[in-house]
């Protein structure tokens, strides 16, 4: 069993209240850094912890707390990132509502690091039952005098809001989401000056995921030294994997990282294996805007060393062999799934949610869903295969914020890797007009069609 840092208490009954939670050791971490600890104090325990952004980054909390601008003399801000949009994640949402007073937790020990004395939580808008639930546990937590002035009789002040969103997954885009909280439409700044120097309303402002934050208190309570020592290398401490596709058990779970993604796939006490008895075909590991890999490419490496759940081994390769970790979104493929079809799906889903802002982005996204959808339903033409690396290349770089190359990398990938199965569609468009295609005969069965047409 691996160690649990965020869910070792989400089975306890009644660990939604303030009661059941505060009797758990529950605001342990507030009590400490208040009393015993300068707020850079705080900040030298997360750099010594290694423990880097969850939200899909995977940039060091530490460093990135270090950064905000202490000469000014301007109010400082932490702003969590709840607006978890990404498909195949659901990781935030499982904390949120299941052990709240976490997330608060974090919330005030990190604000106390910073220097904030406001903060906020910016929750998408889709969770309103989410919502509630955090704001009946900060109405809780200021009962008991960890929120407002004087908390603890420290001398520190913290108030801390819930804001909610209106839907948009670029909202999860640090400063678009800025942007939301001042009230207006939620467009990617462009960068310098980053947050850390002027962000929300112009004021020093760190933006962490919610399992980020959530990862504080456990630092501070056990020291960062000690957090380091979980995980493999530069990915330490543990990670949330949200876990969906064809397999025994779908859910969240809280891994080591460094557990290989063999155990973490086949082993009961994880995803059980595959949810039947047909063969794996692809995966996604950190959400859909990271590279797809084929079957052969997901338990090992080009090099034939074993795949690591972590940062460095599942990028191991670059994007010719490699994929990303992500926000932890592993969906998993069995060999009835149509790589066209899902490829279209993400990429029809990065053009709706893209702001606009940026003519290759805004242009491009609707061009590779128009060229997908057309592959998809027998109507592809030859050129289209790299006429859509030619629109995902001209994107890839070249946007304002990343969702610009979260909408072209799958595309890219997915051809990389499975340029027979776009072939297919084109050149056999009767055998695809069923959705299921790929269900009766899978494209293993049927891909010795395109080698012959190439004859």
């Amino acid at each position: 069993m691996s160690q649990k840092i965020l869910l070792d208490k989400v089975n306890i009954p009644g660990i939604k209240t303030y009661e059941v939670y505060r009797a758990n050791g529950g605001y342990a971490s507030v009590e400490k850094a208040l009393k015993t600890l300068t707020p850079d104090e705080v900040v030298e325990e997360v750099k010594t912890s290694g423990l880097r952004g969850r939200g899909g980054a995977g940039f060091p909390a530490g460093m990135k707390w270090s950064f905000i601008d202490k000469k000014s003399g301007k109010p400082r801000h932490l702003v969590c990132n709840a607006d978890e949009s990404e498909p195949g994640t659901f990781k935030d949402r499982y904390l949120m509502e299941f052990i709240p007073h976490l997330l608060i937790e974090g919330m005030i020990t990190s604000s106390y690091a910073l220097g904030a004395n406001l903060s906020y939580i910016y929750i998408r808008g889709e969770y309103m039952w989410v919502y509630k639930i955090l704001e009946r546990a900060i109405n809780e937590a200021k009962a008991a005098g960890f929120l407002g002035k004087n908390i603890l009789g420290s001398g520190y002040d913290l108030e801390l809001y819930v804001h909610c969103g209106a839907g948009a997954y670029i909202c999860g885009e640090e400063t678009a989401l800025i942007e939301s909280l001042e009230g207006k439409r939620g467009n990617p700044r462009i960068k310098p000056p980053f947050p850390a120097i002027s962000g929300l309303w112009s004021n020093p402002t760190v933006v962490n995921n919610v399992e980020t934050i959530a990862a504080v208190p456990w630092i501070v309570n056990n020291s960062g030294a000690e957090y380091a020592k979980i995980g493999i290398g530069r990915s330490t401490g543990t990670k949330l994997i949200s876990a969906s596709g064809h397999i025994k058990n779908p859910g969240v779970y809280e891994i080591e990282l460094g557990l290989s993604v063999y155990e973490f796939m086949n082993s009961d006490e994880y995803l059980g294996g595959m949810s039947s008895d047909r063969p794996l075909k692809a995966f996604v590991p950190g959400g859909s805007s990271v590279p797809v890999l084929p079957a052969h490419l997901i338990y090992k490496t080009a090099n034939g060393e074993d795949r690591l759940m972590s940062y460095e081994s599942l990028s191991d390769g670059g994007f010719a062999t490699g994929s990303m970790l992500g926000s932890g979104g592993f969906i998993v493929y069995n060999d009835t799934s149509c790589i066209v079809r899902n490829t279209w799906n993400f990429s029809r889903f990065y053009h709706h949610e893209s702001c606009g802002q940026c003519s290759p982005c805004r242009e491009g996204t609707g061009w590779m869903e128009k060229v997908l959808h057309r592959i998809e339903n027998g109507h592809g033409r030859e050129e289209d295969i790299d006429l859509l690396l030619s629109i995902q290349s001209k994107i890839e770089g070249n946007t304002i914020c990343p969702l610009g190359d979260a909408a072209a990398w799958p595309v890219a990938a997915a051809i990389r890797h499975f340029r027979e199965e776009f072939e297919y569609h084109i050149r056999f468009p009767e055998k695809i007009k069923n959705r299921d295609h790929f269900v009766a005969e899978p494209f293993e069965k049927v891909k010795h069609l395109v080698a012959k047409e190439l004859i």
